[in-house]
């Protein structure tokens, strides 16, 4: 009687919908390839690599993803995508164009000096050296990331007076110096303390620019 009464209390196992059941088999998918890249490098980042750490066979990578090339865009595109909900997830009504500023240069420096940055970065640089010719896949992730980082800018300071081909020239100028610093503490192995002058210089010149009349 006790068993049977344990039994009926048992919570029912709730069962997942295969939506999520698919959307969990793809993060873990994207994990595995994150993961890998920042522990054994790209080159090392192999077909068997990638199902030993997802746990899964490569015919469910195939079904997901395609091939290796589609699991690369999809990396890239779910990195970015993280970051741009992060900051669409801020409420900004009430900030100062400074705090604004400060915030959101913040944001995107952790961005870019994050695990997951570093890993879509080598991918950015395999597809630099082979010299792919330009495919239709391709181009979509990268119009894909432009929109959504113009999303995000537009958002922060789309109040901004100066024009909007000024705003572009801020956008692409940000993303240089961040991806710059960036990258300086990659090569450094984290022997460099944070680039808190170099930040705040980015900061002073983007209020400055912001705050023009057009």
């Amino acid at each position: 009687m006790a068993d049977a009464r344990n039994l009926r209390r048992a919570p029912a196992r709730v069962r997942r919908s295969h939506a999520e059941r698919t959307a969990e088999t793809r993060a873990r998918i994207l994990a595995a390839v994150v993961d890998s890249i920042a522990e054994v490098g790209f080159h090392r980042t192999t077909a068997v690599e990638i199902t030993r750490r997802a746990g899964v066979t490569w015919g469910a990578v195939q079904h997901h993803f395609g091939d290796k090339d589609g699991i690369l865009v999809a990396v890239l595109e779910d990195t970015f995508g993280r970051f741009a909900a992060r900051l669409e997830s801020v409420a900004i009504d009430r900030m100062s164009l400074e705090r604004r500023v400060v915030f959101f240069v913040e944001r995107a420096f952790e961005h870019f000096t994050s695990r997951e940055y570093v890993s879509t970065f080598e991918i950015l640089l395999d597809h630099l050296r082979r010299k792919d010719p330009p495919s239709p896949d391709g181009a979509r992730w990268q119009v894909q990331m432009l929109r959504a980082w113009d999303r995000v800018w537009r958002r922060f300071f789309g109040d901004a007076t100066v024009p909007r081909k000024r705003q572009l020239l801020l956008q692409h100028y940000t993303v240089a110096v961040l991806t710059g610093l960036a990258s300086t503490l990659l090569l450094e192995a984290g022997e460099r303390a944070l680039p808190r002058e170099e930040l705040a210089l980015l900061e002073a010149t983007l209020v400055r620019e912001l705050a023009q009349a057009g």
